[in-house]
């Protein structure tokens, strides 16, 4: 038999091989599940998937009010018959993971963040209303105990996000929200809040869906320094919080396992 003709057998059978074995997969969590379509951590009784983050290219805002990356292209599908960029990111830009070396001397660098804690229960502190008529309002001790209230105690693990409605206003100037001297104004964690959630609950991450884990106008990032050195994370600039629940939700984070680094871009997800 001539070698291409080998090759070609080969390929036939692996193929039909990987078929069967995907059918068998697909009827097994179906048979499971009593779903035609699914993914295996659905079975915890989640039901859909959320985007939980933003696109990130030149025109999303950031903190310091310069992009945050820029795209080299170095390989073009016309010539090269591929696509190529060199990609020159800052670490805290679009939705992002803030690893506790951000904001400490020897804290865990990005790559370092047990991977136990980038799947978390997610709890949700809807301060929507409240931001719509201060900006500088902040998640407080009081938000916390409301939410213990109606819900039963903050999951060990979990991610505690903060919905101030803020990602509705992404495009708009409104999202950094300067005024004429150049202060920021948007909403927050307390840095009582961050103390309560370190000293008495497991939590591992608290969440914004703004710029920055402090709100807006402060300018000595206490929250930073309370949170980050305890070796907890946080994720700024979330995306999606309206279209989860309060609790029952679990955050899939994609923290970027980059060595040494103090943060950097991240693809979550939550399942509802």
């Amino acid at each position: 038999m001539c070698d291409i003709c080998v090759m070609t057998l080969v390929k036939e059978r692996m193929l039909s091989r990987r078929s069967f074995f995907r059918a068998g997969a697909a009827a097994s969590a179906g048979a499971v599940l009593g779903l035609g379509a699914t993914t295996p951590a659905m079975a915890a009784g989640h039901g859909s998937v959320v985007d939980m983050s933003h696109v990130t290219d030149e025109t999303f805002p950031t903190y310091f009010g310069v992009p945050g990356i820029s795209y080299d292209k170095v390989n073009d599908f016309a010539k090269d018959g591929f696509n190529l960029y060199n990609l020159t990111v800052n670490e805290h830009t679009g939705t992002h993971v803030d690893a506790p070396l951000h904001f400490s001397a020897d804290g865990q660098s990005v790559d370092e963040i047990p991977v136990e804690n980038l799947v978390c229960p997610l709890v949700k502190i809807d301060i929507a209303a409240r931001a719509a008529d201060d900006p500088d309002t902040m998640v407080t001790p009081d938000d916390l105990s409301a939410w213990i209230a109606a819900h039963g105690e903050i999951p060990d693990g979990a991610c505690v996000a903060m919905d101030s409605g803020w990602a509705a206003r992404l495009g708009s100037d409104g999202f950094r929200n300067a005024d004429g001297d150049g202060v920021m104004h948007f909403p927050g964690f307390h840095v009582e809040a961050a103390q309560m959630l370190a000293e008495q609950t497991g939590a591992v991450a608290i969440a914004v869906d703004t710029l920055s884990l402090d709100h807006g106008p402060s300018a000595s990032f206490d929250t930073h320094y309370a949170w980050l050195p305890t070796n907890r994370y946080g994720i700024e600039c979330l995306a999606g919080l309206s279209q989860v629940p309060a609790a029952g939700a679990t955050l899939i984070v994609g923290a970027p396992k980059t060595g040494r680094g103090t943060g950097g871009p991240a693809r979550i997800f939550a399942m509802v």
